[in-house]
């Protein structure tokens, strides 16, 4: 029965290199869903080229910044995990498109839904935006609230939830 893998934490806490290193214990079939798209910031370029790095070669990769729900039985196979690195890029990327929390939520959902039916594992990784500072903008609270939701959709739907603090991950789920 295929299986739905969150994997949460702060920024820099460790959760890619944890996810990666899970993928590659559980299949050598692996896709990669890159939710991040090169842009013009010459930063987010570097973070895009380190993540590839960490990458095995022989994994593929999806580039798909907005659609993921309806990858999932394309790239269908028992043996095949998917990782999907990351949710709150991805929420982000909708909400500049304009899209709103209904559209992102049912989306969330039908992520969970979808990984529960295909391939071997799909691991989800996103980020922990609850614990900071209340955003100044409305954008940003509404993009923490969002997160957060997701978050939770995910977690309830998940059959393992790991939370990556420091680097070192805790079984919460």
């Amino acid at each position: 029965m295929p299986q739905l893998i969150l994997i949460t934490g702060g920024a820099r806490s460790g959760k890619s290199r944890f996810a990666t290193e899970l993928a590659s214990r559980m299949s050598f079939t692996v896709t990669f869903i890159a939710t991040a798209s090169f842009s013009e910031d010459s930063e987010m370029k570097e973070r895009i080229r380190s993540h590839q790095k960490s990458r095995p070669s022989h994994w593929d990769t999806i580039e798909e910044p907005r659609n993921i729900a309806s990858l999932i039985p394309k790239i269908h196979s028992p043996e095949r995990v998917v990782l999907i690195d990351c949710l709150t890029l991805f929420i982000s990327n909708l909400l500049l498109d304009d899209k709103d929390e209904n559209e992102i939520l049912d989306q969330v959902q039908a992520i969970a839904n979808l990984s529960k039916k295909f391939n071997k594992a799909t691991i989800v990784v996103t980020n922990e935006v609850g614990w900071g500072v209340v955003p100044t903008t409305p954008l940003g609270r509404k993009f923490r609230d969002i997160a957060g939701k997701a978050n939770q959709i995910l977690a309830k739907e998940a059959d393992f939830v790991w939370l990556l603090v420091c680097g070192i991950p805790l079984k919460v789920k």
